[in-house]
Order: structure tokens, then sequence, then C-alpha cells
């Protein structure tokens, strides 16, 4: 392919270089802004560069020599596998699920700052996030004026872009040119006092552009890729998820009948994994038609659905889709860029519109306690596993919000039903309907008693059911305060059990 295929701008054609060269162009201790949104649409060469060129300086004795990265959310191992392994980050935000960022943050050796994905835009607006200095972002193709055709995720990049002092551009030919039109990028977001209401009312409604806005006077460097992206080969659901997706499914019809919900329910928002497709699945074999979806990543499940005609509207910033469902979208895509629509994570994830549009929230979690406070980001208490993401966005703000899990992990020696969470990211206030593959619990408008009641007879494993029960009797009779009766000599005494014996 010649480059002026996908590279139409002769002012930035002059500027293509080769990966070691545009790395070259970021200085150490910058904070750098790249492209990525779990797994899709991150820049593939740079990151790799810019490993070896820290590891080389660490080599030669430049142990400080580390970037502060930014990304929509988690990437990839070209981009945060490279970079971590090179001791090549200092500062990671707002997402990841790389295991060895993971391993370094949770030994201290990196600072990582966990954010929910609607506020990350909007903090680098206010300066709360210090400067940016370089953006590396990867797209389809630039055009003659230097606008940008968006990739398989937008995310930050539209802010990235505008901030950024430097930029750097990887072109990837490997991304299919039929993804032009299938971005909105909204360019009406105005910092305090200055903001005005987002004019969107339904899923599918357009209100930006469908390209990138780019300044080619910032641009460093263009980079010539050819690299799909990571495209994960997602777990079929088993018999726990398949159990939790049909507790989901029994409730939604269930609110239909009560009136709650209207026959093609309301935009939907998913998780990604083998529970959400579950979930997925099960819808696109159950009795509702004509949904739409608002949701961070279109997955599978979402793409079966909108080929059955099950979905008719997806609105997402990404696409996270398995090699054979990537083949079968682009084999396809024609169809497809009528039916999904990618946006900036600040539209995707924006609590207004969450709200505004209703959406059904439907997220993982690792714990729940008795009173329905969620735990969706530590291991006992002080271990990162991955980040909060978007599920706060849609949790505090969705018209329902559940959160989901098996009830035991580890073989049985983990109950994810606690008497208290060992780490708050969701509080009761923000859960509604708790699930696992023992039932669901609707914790909408009981007193924190009533809710613990629930939980414990309808979500947890009855290995560890009686055991619940017994810390709920005997706090009632021994709490200071009846209201929320805990224990706290032994509220945390589960998890100090299993750290010192293996077993809760």
């Amino acid at each position: 392919m010649s480059p002026t295929d996908r590279i139409r701008s002769p002012e930035l054609l002059a500027k293509v270089m080769s990966a070691e060269a545009a790395a070259a162009l970021i200085p150490v201790g910058a904070n750098v802004g790249m492209s990525g949104f779990t797994g899709a649409g991150y820049p593939k060469a740079v990151p790799q560069a810019l490993a070896d060129r820290l590891a080389a300086l660490h080599a030669a004795g430049d142990t400080a020599a580390r970037i502060g990265l930014w990304t929509g959310a988690s990437t990839a191992p070209e981009l945060d596998g490279a970079l971590a392994k090179a001791d090549g980050i200092e500062m990671r935000l707002p997402y990841q699920s790389d295991p060895t960022c993971r391993q370094l943050i949770n030994a201290g050796k990196m600072h990582y700052t966990d954010l929910h994905l609607s506020h990350v835009a909007q903090f680098a607006w206010f300066g709360f996030l210090g400067k940016l200095d370089v953006a590396v972002v990867e797209v389809v193709a630039i055009l003659p004026d230097g606008r940008l055709v968006p990739s398989t995720s937008v995310g930050n990049n539209k802010t990235w872009l505008d901030q950024a002092d430097k930029i750097i551009i990887e072109v990837n030919e490997q991304q299919s040119l039929g993804l032009e039109g299938m971005h909105d990028i909204y360019y009406g977001t105005e910092i305090p006092p200055h903001r005005k209401p987002i004019p969107m009312l339904h899923t599918s409604d357009r209100i930006g552009e469908p390209y990138l806005r780019c300044d080619p006077r910032k641009v460093v460097a263009v980079v010539r890729t050819c690299q799909a992206d990571r495209n994960s080969v997602f777990a079929a659901p088993d018999e726990v998820s398949d159990q939790i997706a049909g507790h989901i499914m029994e409730f939604l019809q269930h609110e239909v009948k009560a009136g709650r919900l209207p026959p093609e329910l309301l935009p939907l928002q998913s998780g990604v994994g083998n529970v959400a497709n579950a979930v997925l699945s099960g819808l696109n074999q159950g009795p509702f038609e004509n949904l739409t979806a608002f949701t961070e990543v279109l997955q599978d499940g979402m793409l079966e659905m909108l080929r059955s005609g099950k979905l008719s509207f997806a609105s997402a910033t990404a696409l996270s889709l398995s090699p054979a469902a990537t083949a079968e979208f682009n084999a396809n895509i024609d169809f497809y860029r009528q039916r999904i629509v990618l946006r900036p994570q600040e539209i995707s994830n924006h609590p207004e519109l969450v709200r505004r549009l209703g959406v059904i929230a439907m997220n993982a979690m690792i714990e729940a306690d008795l009173y329905g406070n969620v735990n969706s980001t530590h291991i006992m208490g002080s271990s990162i596993m991955n980040g909060i993401g978007g599920s706060g966005d849609f949790a505090r703000n969705g018209y329902l919000s559940f959160f989901v899990t098996p009830s035991v992990a580890k073989g049985g020696a983990i109950s994810c039903i606690v008497p208290m969470v060992s780490h708050v990211d969701h509080t009761e206030h923000d859960v509604q309907v708790i699930v696992t593959e023992q039932g669901l619990a609707d914790l909408r408008g009981l007193a924190p008693t009533q809710r613990a009641k629930l939980i414990v007879e309808r979500c947890a494993h009855p290995s560890f059911r009686p055991q619940l029960q017994d810390y709920l009797d005997r706090a009632a009779r021994g709490a200071p305060g009846l209201h929320t009766p805990h224990l706290l000599t032994e509220a945390l005494s589960w998890h100090t059990r299993f750290l010192e014996t293996g077993h809760m």
C-alpha cells in the first residue's frame, strides 16, 4: 500500500519516520497520553521503541528514566507490558489490566491513580493531572487537512491531541478504512462555568464530527504500522455465568411485567468478560426486541445481537472483539457502520447522559458485603487488581445497577459475600441489585438489615451462609447500633483468616 493511501496530507507525509526515531522525541520524565481502550486502538510500535530506549538508559545507570503514562483504559502487552517490563512508568492512569503493571504497583514500584473514566478528560482540562507533554495516538488515516480518521477506540484521544505540546501519530494500515464514518467526536464540552447541556436524547444521536481535529504544527512524527489489536479470546460462558445470566433475564422480564421497564428495555451497559457475554447471549435468545446499548466497550455478544437484529444500535468508545468477531466485523463493516457509533469516553461514560438515557448497568465485582457495599478493585484490601474503570459512572447514574460475581473464588476458599468489604468502590447507595449463581437480591428501597437478610439468603454460597447468618445474629445482639449492625473486631476477620490460613 502506498503511504499516500493513508497519509493524505503532504505536510504530515514529510514527517514519516521510524518508531525508534519517533520514540527519541519523547523526553524522559514527560507525561505521555497514549490512545487505547481495552486492547483496541492503541499505538503498537512507538511504545515498544520507547521501552527499549528507557531500558537502555537504565542499563547505562539512569535508573530514573521513566514517563507518566495516561491512556483511555487498559491497553496491551505492546504498550503497558513493554513499558512496565522496562521499568519505564513512573505514574500510570486511569486504568490498567497488565500483569507486570499490577505486580509493580502492588510492590510499590509504580504509582497508580485509579480514576472514574468519565473524569479523566475533564481532570486533564482542569489541570488536576499536571501538564501533558506528548500524545501518541493510533489512527486509520490522515486527511489532507490534517484531520484524523480514528481507529478502533476513541477513549481520551480528543483531549490528548488538544492538550499535548507534541503529537506522534501511528497510522495503522491493518485497521480497516471502513471505520471511517463510524465515529462521533463531540467538541462541545466546556470547562465550568461555561458548560452547556449535551444535545443527546437517544443512543443513536450523532452530535459531533466523524474525525479527530489535529493541529499539524504540533505533529513531530508520523509512524506507519501494520499490526492487529490484541484481540483476546473471551472464555466461553460456563455454568456459573449462565446461571447468573438466567437470574438477570428473569428479573428483567419481571420488571417489564411490573411496568418498571418498557418492552424494549432501556439502553444496556455491560462490562467485559464471560459473565457479560452470557448475559448478552441470554438477551439474544430472549423475548426482548429492538434493544439498544450505551456502553464503553462493544464485545462479541453485542456484535452477535446486532447481527441477529435483537440489538438495533450500539454506542461505545471501543471495540473489544475476539479474532473471529474481528474478522466478521471487517467482512461486514458497511452493515455495522450503520449500527455502531464510537465516541470519546467523556461522552460514552458521561453521568448526565447515563442518567438521561436510563441506562441498565451490569458490572462485575470482586466482593460485596452484607449491606450492599461493593469492592471491584482490590484483593484482600490492599492489592489492586485492575481498577474501577467506568463501573462507577454507570452504577451511580444508571436506571438500574447490577453487580455480578460467582459466590465463591479460589475453589471455594473465598466467599465473595463477606461481612464487610475490604475496600469500597461502590457504596450501598449505588448498588441496586447483586447477583451470583445462587440467586438475585433486589436491594431497592430496603433498610440495611433487610438488605443483609436478602443477600445472605439469595446470593451467598451455602458453605458460607451459616457463618454469615451467625455474624448477623451476633451483630444484632452486640453492635453499639442496630441500623447497620457490625462487630468491628470481626468485620474483616474473614480476610485476615484467609491471609493466615488460605481459607475464609
